[in-house]
C-alpha cells in the first residue's frame, strides 16, 4: 500500500505531519515488490550479454557518445539508473569490477535469480529475515564447496596462465584474438610481479594500456618499456637514440616568474641586453647540467623554454615535455632511473637506461617509444584494431583478463568455468538443505536453484534449450561429474575442465559473496520513506521541501 505523510490527529482533530509535505512512503509487501521489480529488471538487462554467445549491447550517452560493449560494469555504468535499488544492484557490479575484475554480469544475474527466488517464497508467508538467514548460510556453505573442487595451481606457470586471461577473453567481442591478447597480458604480469616470501604480489597499474584505432587487433605488442602520447618538442632533434641515457626531471626548464612585484631600472640599451644574456646563461647552464652527466633523453613533467630547446638539441639531447605523473612514476620502474626535482642534485646514478628510445608516427600522432629495457618492473600493452569502438572494448577486455590473471597469480586455485561450478554447487546444496530444518531449508533449495541461474543462461545465449540443459546437468553432476558444464560451442553437456575452460576462484567466490549480500540487504527493506522533489522553476534559491510540488491527486 502506497500513502502519503502518516496521517495522525490530535484529540480536537489537528492532523499532525510527521513526514514533511510532499513526501511519500510506500510500506510492506508493496514496498518489497518495487524493490525486487528494479533489481530483477536490472538483471534482465544484462542477462542477455552473459557468455561466449552472450549479445553486445549499443549504449548511446547525452552527447551522442556510443559505446558497444557486452562486459557488465561499462553497461551499468553507462546507463542513467534512478531506482535507489536498482542503483544496489549497479554498486554490486562495481564492487565486483574493483575487488576481481571481471565475473561483473554474473554477480548482478545472480542476484537478480536470488530477489526472484525470495519473492516466490514471500508470497507464500515466509518471512523475509527467514529468507535472509537461509540464503548467508548457502552462501557460506556454497564457499566451502567451491574451497573443496577448486584446483591449486602453480603461481609462474605461463600455460595455466595463458589458458585462465584467454577463458576471460573468450565471451568479449575479440574472442577471436584472444590467444595472441592473452600470451601479451600473461607476458606483460610475468614481467611486473614481485616476489616476495613465496608469494607474488602484482600491481596492475604497472601494465599502462595505450590503444590506438588502425592496423588489426592481432598487431597488438607488448613494449617492455613504455610508451609516451607525446612528440620530441624540437624539430632539430634526434628522433631515435640508441642505448639511452634517460633523465627524469619533474621541474620545469624555464625561468619561473617571481612571487612578487619587481621592479628592475635599466638606464640604457647594454642593460636590456646583460638582462636578456643572463636568462639565456641560467638556461643554459640547466642543460649543461643534463648534458654533463651524460644524459642523452630528458624527460621533462613541466615545461621546456624555447630557448632551453634549442640549446638542448644543439646537444643532441632528445626532450618530452609535460609527461604525467603516473608516466614518470611508471618510467622510473621501468629504466631504473630516479624522478628529480632539483637539477642539482642530478648525478648519473640517476639516469634510467633502455636499448632504444623512438619517436615513430601513429596514425595520425607522433609517440615516443622507450623501449628494450632492462628488467622492466613496468610496461605497456599497445592495442591496435580497426576502428576506435574495437580498441576500446579490445581495452576493457584486457583489463578483465589482467586482472583474473593477477587473482589467480595472488592466490593460485582454479575452477572450470562453463557454469560447472555453479551447477555442482546447486546439487551439493540441495543434499545438504535435507540436514536443515524447517524454513530455512526451504530458503537454501531457492539459493540451489539460482545458482543454476549461470548455466541457464549461458544454454540460453548459445542458442541450447534450457529445460534440456538443465535436466542433463542435474543428471551428470548427480552421477558425480564435478566439471560438467554448457559446451558452448559443443552444442550440449560437456566436461569443461578437459576442454581448458578455467576461472579464477576468487571471482566465482567474489560473485557469490556481492550476489547474495546485495540480494539480503534488498529483503530486508519494508518501508521506503520518499522526500518530496523541490520545484525545479520559480521560487526563492533554497526552498525547502514545505513547498515541495504535492503528490499527484493531492492539490
Amino acid at each position: 500500500m502506497s500513502t502519503t505523510a502518516i496521517p495522525a490527529v490530535t484529540s480536537s482533530g489537528q492532523p499532525i505531519l510527521i513526514l514533511k509535505e510532499g513526501s511519500t512512503q510506500t510500506r510492506g509487501r508493496d514496498a518489497q515488490r518495487n524493490n525486487i521489480m528494479a533489481a530483477k529488471l536490472i538483471s534482465e538487462i544484462v542477462r542477455s550479454s552473459l557468455g561466449p554467445r552472450g549479445m553486445d549491447k549499443m549504449l548511446v550517452d547525452t552527447l551522442g557518445d556510443v559505446t558497444i560493449t557486452n562486459d557488465g560494469a561499462t553497461i551499468l555504468k553507462e546507463i542513467d539508473v534512478q531506482h535507489p535499488s536498482a542503483k544496489m544492484m549497479v554498486e554490486i557490479a562495481k564492487t565486483t569490477d574493483n575487488e576481481v575484475g571481471d565475473g561483473t554480469t554474473s554477480a548482478v544475474v545472480l542476484a537478480g535469480a536470488l530477489l526472484e527466488r525470495a519473492e516466490e517464497l514471500i508470497n507464500k508467508d515466509v518471512h523475509p529475515a527467514v529468507v535472509v538467514d537461509g540464503y548467508r548460510k548457502a552462501a557460506d556453505q556454497a564457499l566451502k564447496i567451491l574451497d573443496k573442487i577448486a584446483v591449486k595451481i602453480p603461481p609462474e606457470q605461463k600455460d595455466w596462465l595463458i589458458k585462465i586471461a584467454k577463458t576471460s577473453m573468450e565471451t568479449k567481442m575479440v574472442s577471436q584474438d584472444s590467444g595472441i591478447l592473452a600470451e601479451r597480458v600473461v607476458d606483460a604480469l610475468l614481467q611486473v610481479a614481485e616476489k616476495s616470501d613465496g608469494a607474488y604480489k602484482v600491481d596492475i597499474d604497472d601494465v599502462k594500456v595505450e590503444k590506438k584505432a588502425g592496423a588489426s587487433l592481432a598487431e597488438t605488442q607488448l613494449i617492455k618499456g613504455l610508451v609516451l602520447d607525446k612528440e620530441v618538442v624540437h624539430a632539430g632533434m634526434p628522433k631515435k637514440i640508441k642505448n639511452a641515457k634517460i633523465a627524469l626531471i619533474n621541474a620545469p626548464l624555464e625561468i619561473e616568474k617571481t612571487e612578487f612585484d619587481a621592479k628592475i631600472n635599466i638606464n640604457n640599451p647594454e642593460q636590456i641586453k646583460l638582462f636578456l644574456e643572463e636568462e639565456n646563461r641560467m638556461l643554459k647552464t640547466m642543460v649543461d647540467r643534463i648534458a654533463e652527466v651524460g644524459a642523452n633523453v630528458l624527460v621533462c613533467q613541466k615545461g621546456i623554454d624555447d630557448i632551453a630547446q634549442h640549446y638542448l638539441a644543439k646537444a643532441g639531447i632528445m626532450a618530452v615535455r609535460r609527461a604525467k605523473q603516473s608516466d614518470m612514476d611508471k618510467l622510473a620502474k621501468a629504466s631504473g632511473g630516479r624522478v628529480v626535482t632539483n637539477l642539482e642534485d642530478l648525478s648519473a646514478n640517476d639516469l634510467g637506461f633502455a636499448e632504444t628510445v623512438e619517436e615513430r608516427k601513429i596514425e595520425e600522432d607522433k609517440w615516443v617509444f622507450i623501449e628494450g629495457c632492462k628488467n622492466p618492473k613496468a610496461v605497456t600493452i599497445l592495442i591496435r584494431g580497426g576502428t576506435q569502438r574495437i580498441v576500446d572494448e579490445a581495452e576493457r577486455s584486457v583489463h578483465d583478463a589482467l586482472c583474473v590473471t593477477r587473482d589467480v597469480m595472488q592466490k593460485p586455485a582454479i575452477v572450470a568455468g562453463g557454469g560447472a561450478p555453479e551447477a555442482h554447487i546447486a546439487h551439493e546444496l540441495r543434499e545438504w538443505s535435507h540436514t536443515l530444518s524447517g524454513r530455512e531449508q526451504l530458503a537454501v533449495q531457492k539459493f540451489a536453484e539460482s545458482m543454476e541461474v549461470i548455466p541457464l543462461t549461458l544454454a540460453e545465449n548459445a542458442g541450447l534449450d534450457p529445460i534440456d540443459a538443465q535436466v542433463e546437468l542435474r543428471s551428470k553432476h548427480g552421477q558425480g561429474m564435478v566439471w560438467a558444464g554448457i559446451g558452448i560451442f559443443d552444442g550440449g553437456i560437456i566436461d569443461t575442465y578437459e576442454r581448458g575452460i578455467f576461472e579464477p576462484l576468487a571471482v566465482k567466490e567474489q560473485i557469490i559473496k556481492s550476489a547474495t549480500e546485495a540480494a539480503c540487504m534488498i529483503l530486508r527493506i519494508d518501508d521506503v520513506i520518499a522526500a518530496g522533489k523541490m520545484r525545479e522553476t520559480g521560487g526563492r534559491p533554497g526552498k525547502g521541501a514545505e513547498e515541495a510540488t504535492p503528490p499527484s491527486g493531492e492539490d
